[in-house]
């Protein structure tokens, strides 16, 4: 399994992680629970329409933090926009539960992918281990 799996795999069995974005000054962070593998790369998703995928828009630079089974994971990167349909389609056939809210083929569905990205999984009892994608 490679960094990008190792990750995604992690924000999936943690459920619901964190994401930080900033504001003007102000940080914001909010749930999310969505993580995808597409093309070689790990995107999310959200709305177009959300004060989060503006927040991304204006400064694409974000951190998560999610926790499971006492271990933690803190990402940091930069995410880019991808407007593709088969981007958005992919995402939304791995969450179907998403499919009554979003389409590939509207205006507010937004699938981001990570460029840049460290991640470091973090617990009491081992060392921190950092890898990038």
């Amino acid at each position: 399994m490679n960094a990008m799996e190792r990750v995604c795999q992690f924000l999936k069995d943690a459920g619901t992680y964190y994401l930080a974005t900033c504001d003007g000054d102000q940080p914001r962070v909010r749930p999310f629970g969505t993580a995808h593998i597409f093309e070689g790369k790990l995107y999310l998703q959200t709305g177009k329409s959300k004060d989060v995928a503006k927040q991304i828009l204006a400064n694409p630079k974000v951190e998560i933090c999610a926790m499971h089974d006492g271990d933690w994971i803190r990402l940091s990167g930069t995410l880019q926009l991808d407007d593709r349909y088969e981007a958005k389609k992919s995402m939304l056939d791995a969450y179907p539960s998403l499919q009554s809210m979003y389409s590939a083929d509207d205006d507010n569905t937004a699938v981001f992918c990570f460029t840049n990205a460290s991640a470091t999984f973090c617990s009491f009892s081992a060392a921190p281990e950092t890898m990038t994608f």
